[in-house]
């Protein structure tokens, strides 16, 4: 059975779709990319159709992962669709969970940190988008980190 795993920032240019292409990265390394579905949103439609912040493009590219993902808003069916949805932080969270339609839905939510093993002492992906290129480095660590574990997860089902 296939996995389908949604992860979901703010306005999805730059930490979502970073987490899209990152577990996509791992994913095919492993050879599993029939066994995962890979998307990302945001819950704000702002950006929608732009593509990623070309800081984080650049950043992410620095370490071999191509970000073509272009901005969509989150919609309700996404809650049918997707096993996980993944925020990156808890006003996404608690954005996602005022979203969901129904028990069911919530119970698909779920916030990044929960994937963190290298890095306990944060509670959220921080935005990037007002910081230097420090920060985008900082979310790609994250990142990195939390996939992985992700990863791991789908090779035990």
């Amino acid at each position: 059975m296939k996995q389908r795993i949604l992860f979901v920032c703010l306005g999805n240019i730059c930490r979502s779709p970073a987490a899209e292409a990152m577990l996509r990265v791992l994913v095919d390394r492993e050879g599993l990319g029939d066994r995962v579905e890979i998307d990302s949103a945001g819950t704000y439609g702002g950006h929608s159709g732009e593509r990623s912040d070309p800081r984080m493009r650049r950043a992410a590219e620095a370490r071999g992962i191509a970000m073509t993902h272009r901005a969509r808003q989150v919609r309700e069916e996404d809650f049918e669709r997707f096993d996980m949805v993944i925020a990156m932080d808890d006003n996404n969270y608690e954005n996602l969970f005022r979203l969901a339609p129904d028990r069911a839905a919530q119970q698909k939510i779920y916030r990044f940190r929960e994937f963190l093993r290298n890095h306990p002492d944060w509670s959220y992906i921080p935005d990037p988008y007002y910081e230097g290129h420090e920060g985008f480095e900082l979310v790609l660590d994250l990142l990195e980190d939390g996939c992985s574990v992700l990863l791991e997860q789908i090779k035990g089902n």
